[in-house]
């Protein structure tokens, strides 16, 4: 949190550039993602919802709607489509100021976004494939690169083959994510956590999401519900490690930890 870090992220098709740690809120449009609180189903909850993660200084809303869960049932592109066609409307047309991703791993459903609904920036949890990546390339969006790997040092060959890939496909805007939660087991996820830093050796800007996932309710005893605290932590190490965007459910939270760092920081100057 000390080094002044300056990053771009294309926001709606302008480049955005950032010196500070940003916070996307997460806005579930499934019936079965692994938080129930965070489901929302209704233009009155999705809109919200949104409103709320900008009031409280979200700066990316993250639209989802095939839940990732671990057992969960994978939605068709069909169903994603029309709960995405259904939630993006309505952002389009009664939140203002909102910068919007999409949650997916399918080309398609991330054509049709970018197409009919101008989004621009791929949040992708499946490592991509070269369909994908050659879409960013065309959109020219922010393309989102999560890991599935076990270990961190597969973290980083997977990261030094796919952002060349990516290079080549012409996006030029890519996100590094290490993946906590996905292909890896407890102590999988915190060896990430350790050395997270020795991803931004890549040059790129790190999201980090760890908000109410298994790595930290299952280690702490408790459940989704009541991993606030344990998330809270586990954000500023983030932070402390590197992290230029946190995804979070809870963001005003989030934000006031980016706050007080940033405060800390300034004193130490």
């Amino acid at each position: 949190m000390t080094d002044k870090r300056t990053y771009k992220i294309i926001a709606d098709g302008t480049p955005v550039r950032y010196n500070h740690p940003i916070v996307m809120g997460i806005v579930n449009v499934t019936p079965d993602s692994f938080y129930a609180v965070s489901r929302v189903q209704t233009d009155y909850e999705i809109s919200a919802r949104v409103n709320k993660i900008i009031s409280e200084g979200g700066t990316i809303v993250d639209v989802g709607a095939c839940s990732t869960r671990p057992g969960g049932v994978v939605a068709s592109e069909a169903d994603e489509m029309s709960r995405l066609r259904f939630a993006l409307q309505i952002i389009r047309n009664e939140v203002h100021g909102a910068v919007v991703s999409v949650d997916t791993f399918s080309p398609k459903v991330a054509r049709m976004c970018m197409e009919e609904f101008g989004v621009t920036i791929i949040n992708d949890v499946s490592e991509g494939c070269e369909e994908m990546y050659e879409l960013a390339g065309k959109i020219k969006s922010t393309y989102i690169l999560m890991s599935c790997q076990p270990d961190p040092d597969a973290t980083k060959r997977l990261f030094a083959e796919r952002t060349k890939m990516l290079r080549k496909a012409g996006c030029r805007n890519v996100v590094l994510d290490p993946g906590y939660g996905f292909g890896k087991d407890i102590e999988g996820n915190y060896a990430h956590l350790r050395r997270q830093e020795e991803f931004r050796e890549f040059g790129l800007p790190l999201l980090a999401a760890v908000s109410r996932k298994r790595m930290i309710w299952q280690y702490l005893d408790t459940d989704p519900a009541g991993a606030l605290n344990g998330t809270t932590v586990v954000n500023v190490l983030c932070l402390l490690r590197g992290a230029d965007i946190l995804r979070v459910h809870d963001v005003k939270e989030a934000v006031e930890a980016i706050k007080i760092l940033e405060a800390c920081s300034s004193v130490s100057e």
